[in-house]
């Protein structure tokens, strides 16, 4: 775990139960996420908390200062976490988590979030292309179902086929791992 920092990535209130974007399955992600955060936190490992903050007009989710942008209390940062406000998919971009990240001399990244096809898509992808090894906790993350063309694509199918594609060719941007086999 040298060099390994924790990136938690939109893990807001919006998301959970009576939220302006609930997703299904948030609940149990945030969950896995507590874990992996409770073992970074035990062996004195570096966090950095993700926040989003909705500022694209016509935003209905993570509007400034409303209790729905707001950090769930599962992977509430404590003093001293690092926390990045972004206001983009990609964690990396108009933010000083790259610069953050080379400060701390970290490589390798593990990421837990949501929403798996968007925002942890795209800063697993960009983290790749800035020279870093990652691992995505699979059920540390959650998603929604989309609509392609009329159809319907469940969440499940979205939240597989996202985890599939970004871990092909052998784990080229990100290894998927489940939590319990992370924490052995």
């Amino acid at each position: 775990m040298e060099n390994t920092a924790l990136l938690i990535i939109d893990v807001q209130n919006d998301y959970f139960k009576g939220g302006n974007m609930t997703l299904p399955g948030a609940e149990e992600a945030g969950k896995k996420a507590q874990q992996v955060l409770e073992y970074f936190r035990k062996n004195n490992l570096p966090v950095v908390h993700i926040k989003h903050i909705a500022t694209n007009e016509g935003a209905t989710f993570f509007l400034p200062e409303t209790k729905g942008a707001e950090i769930n209390a599962l992977v509430a940062p404590k003093s001293g976490e690092k926390v990045i406000v972004k206001h983009f998919p990609n964690s990396f971009r108009d933010t000083d988590l790259l610069e953050y990240l080379h400060s701390k001399g970290i490589k390798n990244l593990v990421i837990t979030g949501m929403m798996t096809d968007v925002c942890v898509e795209s800063t697993t992808r960009a983290a790749f292309d800035f020279g870093f090894s990652n691992v995505i906790i699979g059920d540390a993350t959650a998603t929604r179902e989309r609509d392609l063309n009329g159809k319907v694509v469940k969440a499940e199918e979205v939240q597989r086929s996202f985890l599939a594609g970004i871990s092909a060719l052998g784990g080229l941007y990100a290894k998927i791992v489940n939590t319990n086999d992370f924490l052995k």
